[in-house]
């Protein structure tokens, strides 16, 4: 191979691998800086009932909800789990188009790179919460995200007492480690 095919060569694939990075770093689903403690971000999509997609000074960030956690509806390989459209439609009710303020957690990213965050609405509604109330969701507690685990726990335990939600309607909601699926009975 000549020296001028191998510089080209060569300088295609720089080129390439600088277009991937700058492809990639706008894209800031997950590593993007933001602050310690609350900030404000304006939702731009509902991904399910537990995970958000929120703008943040132009930058689009992936939130996943700390504490909680909703039956599966968009996870790859996965079926479609008893409730999880009703929890996404809850959550998308909640925070759909709005300005929510987010307080990360003490680690706040997960292994996906996703923003940790106890998310609360411009009105108020800690929206992690309201989804253990409606029985939308259950807890999932990760150290050392644990700062709302016993509050929470006790409003899965009101949930669960009045067979709110899934609660209700799942075979195995009682169940943490299974799938959910439809009573029959």
């Amino acid at each position: 191979m000549s020296p001028i095919r191998s510089d080209h060569r060569t300088a295609g694939i720089l080129l390439l691998l600088v277009l991937t990075a700058l492809a990639v770093g706008s894209l800031t689903c997950g590593g993007s800086k933001v602050p310690d403690g609350p900030f404000t971000a304006r939702v731009v999509r509902v991904v399910d009932g537990d995970t958000i997609i929120v703008d943040y000074q132009g930058s689009t960030e992936r939130v996943r909800y700390i504490g909680v956690d909703t039956p599966e509806s968009v996870k790859p390989n996965t079926p479609v789990q008893c409730y999880a459209k009703a929890a996404s439609h809850l959550n998308e009710s909640l925070v759909a188009g709005h300005s929510v303020t987010l307080t990360p957690g003490a680690e706040p990213r997960d292994r996906y790179g996703r923003l940790l965050a106890y998310v609360t609405t411009d009105s108020g509604t800690d929206v992690n919460a309201a989804l253990l109330i409606a029985g939308a969701a259950r807890t999932m507690t990760i150290s050392p995200n644990t700062e709302k685990a016993t509050e929470y726990a006790a409003l899965e335990a009101k949930a669960r007492n009045k067979q709110a939600g899934l609660w209700g309607l799942c075979a195995d909601a009682q169940n943490t480690g299974g799938p959910l699926v439809p009573s029959t009975g």
